[in-house]
């Protein structure tokens, strides 16, 4: 019997490393992880969204069709998808299953495109930024993911403009 818990409890600590590999920075907000059935629904998603809406602190930002603020990733040096597996668990790409994606509010649908994510299917870009959400906000206009060094490098929401707001609204 006590050699069952001692394999439980190797168990359980492989689990809770494995669980914090691939994150960096100085965030210890608890953050949702994305499933493969989660990513396989958004590769399939309808043609997405890409518009603006204004967050406290930031201004006006690029937001998802659900009002979610979009990210651009530091490493990604505003040409190519870099965030794969555990990072794209926690800062899903906003994916483009077909077509152009479809812009509103001040959007300059002109820079929107899509790059090829190496895990497959395409990103929407702007300005060739790839674009991602954050499994952290948990609602439409809160911006949690601002200024986070997490997953080899920073994040920030960008603008209409296509420049990247480096403000940290909390501090």
């Amino acid at each position: 019997m006590d050699r069952r818990w001692t394999l439980a409890g190797s168990l359980v600590t492989l689990a809770a490393v494995s669980a914090g590999c691939g994150s960096s920075g100085s965030s210890s907000a608890s953050v949702p992880s994305a499933t493969s059935a989660t990513r396989s629904a958004a590769l399939t998603a309808a043609v997405p969204r890409v518009s603006t809406a204004t967050v406290a602190g930031l201004g006006t930002v690029l937001v998802d069709g659900h009002g979610h603020t979009l990210y651009v990733f530091e490493p990604d040096e505003h040409a190519h998808v870099t965030c794969l597996s555990a990072c794209a668990a926690v800062w899903p790409p906003l994916f483009a299953a077909s077509g152009r994606p479809l812009a509103s509010g001040a959007i300059q649908a002109s820079q929107l495109g899509s790059d090829p994510d190496p895990a497959g299917g395409r990103v929407v870009t702007y300005y060739g930024w790839p674009l991602y959400r954050y499994a952290g906000d948990s609602a439409p206009g809160t911006a949690n993911g601002q200024a986070e060094d997490l997953n080899g490098g920073l994040w920030y929401a960008i603008s209409p403009s296509g420049r990247v707001i480096t403000s940290n609204p909390a501090g």
